[in-house]
């Protein structure tokens, strides 16, 4: 790798890349850090890059391709990697999984990370969903670690720059409208995410019940098999799922397929089927008074409010109403695909946040806006009689408020709990 190395954003990922060079043996003096965002980083405005030497850039998922400054950059002859791209130079004999989607993705890389870590008790589970892949690659260096299976949750964003990670098997969960604020159009959103195929050696598993993905299969550039609850073979592991929904029936039919290619152990499969959910993904926070609250933060896509909202009428009586709070911090997301809440007459939405007000214009539903998710809780708990179910699935993403989805689903469970001690 050409020196000197510029690590673009230094939150987790770009920390993880830092301390794998540094293993490599790359000397401190090479490497520098930068973020528009944080101080604590070495350069905080593109034109201090351009006074290096030419050298790599490692790029953080959160900068976009097309941000101009890196696209100078490139056109100076930076080359660009990425902290994916950086762990795979470490690997040798791993059984390699990739998993991404607009909807899905996490809760199918949580599913088969609980099967693969019972076979393989070194076994990674990581990516996009939390553990930067570098963290690995630096545990091998370290000798603390070699795992069986690698699990790799991938963002549309990785899937950008990852050229040199080959999976052995890989899986797309669900295509439906998100990012739009970093895509031109949704059919390039959509090929990024089919960009996996080019990356997997076997077969790439897909979701039968997302349409768009179905429309998109001619894209994906390796061996396709779909499968979704309904066409599953494993229909005995499904009916004892503890998961809800039947999107997330659909989940664990791609992670049983999974686990059948990787020839998991019955006991490991076993594992998948207690499994109960992911923190913030249709969380249930308990009932308070005879009302259900769920925690829901990690929706910031119109499919998952439109999931979310039906799995949780399957918890309201039709004499009772379900309040869904719907906001954030926008990213150019069609909110008009939810207008198809207003046919619910046991509804009651309450907009937030920043996104609040265009969320409900755009949707052309009805509810009062309110300029905090807490403000929108205390006009809930006003509200709310037994029986009634509380949701929070914004659509929109947490960083007009909070540091991200996981701080703004904690915090709604605080305040669920305190308005009731």
């Amino acid at each position: 790798m050409k020196t000197p190395i510029v690590i673009l954003g230094i939150g987790k990922s770009g920390q993880a890349a830092k301390n794998l060079l540094l293993a490599q043996g790359f000397e401190s003096c090479t490497i520098h850090t930068f973020d528009e965002k944080n101080s604590a980083a070495d350069f905080s405005h593109w034109d201090q890059i351009k006074s290096l030497e030419i050298g790599t850039l490692v790029l953080s998922p959160g900068i976009p391709m097309l941000s101009p400054g890196l696209v100078q950059l490139k056109a100076m002859g930076w080359q660009v990697t990425s902290e994916i791209n950086l762990a795979c130079s470490i690997l040798t004999d791993e059984i390699i999984v990739g998993i991404t989607g607009s909807v899905g993705k996490s809760t199918v890389t949580s599913l088969l990370g609980e099967a693969v870590e019972h076979d393989d008790p070194c076994a990674f589970v990581g990516g996009n969903l939390g553990i930067p892949f570098c963290e690995y690659a630096l545990q091998v260096i370290n000798k603390e670690k070699k795992a069986r299976y690698i699990i790799l949750e991938l963002s549309s964003y990785q899937l950008e720059n990852c050229k040199d990670l080959k999976l052995n098997y890989s899986a797309i969960t669900f295509l439906s409208s998100n990012h739009l604020e970093r895509y031109a159009t949704i059919s390039d959103y959509y090929k990024t995410k089919c960009n996996i195929g080019s990356l997997t050696k076997h077969q790439c598993l897909l979701n039968e019940s997302s349409v768009d993905l179905i429309n998109y299969k001619n894209f994906i550039l390796c061996e396709t098999e779909t499968v979704n609850y309904k066409s599953s073979t494993k229909k005995d592991y499904l009916e004892k799922s503890q998961l809800t929904g039947e999107h997330n029936l659909d989940n664990l039919a791609l992670a049983l397929s999974l686990a059948n290619k990787l020839n998991l152990s019955f006991d490991a499969i076993n594992k998948m089927i207690s499994y109960k959910g992911l923190n913030h993904r249709l969380e249930t926070v308990g009932y308070f008074n005879g009302i259900l609250y769920i925690n829901d933060s990690k929706a910031t896509a119109m499919d998952s409010v439109l999931v979310a909202t039906r799995a949780a009428l399957t918890k309201v009586n039709s004499d009772k109403n379900l309040y869904l709070l719907l906001g954030g911090k926008d990213k150019n997301l069609p909110w008009f695909e939810l207008n198809i809440l207003k046919l619910i007459p046991n509804l009651k939405i309450l907009f937030f946040g920043q996104c609040g007000e265009t969320a409900k214009i755009k949707s052309e539903l009805t509810g009062n806006y309110y300029s905090k998710l807490g403000l929108a809780l205390d006009a809930v708990f006003k509200l709310v009689k037994t029986g009634d179910v509380v949701l929070l699935s914004p659509g929109g993403t947490s960083l007009d408020e909070f540091k991200n989805f996981e701080d703004r689903g904690n915090i709604f469970k605080e305040l669920v709990i305190k308005n009731y001690d």
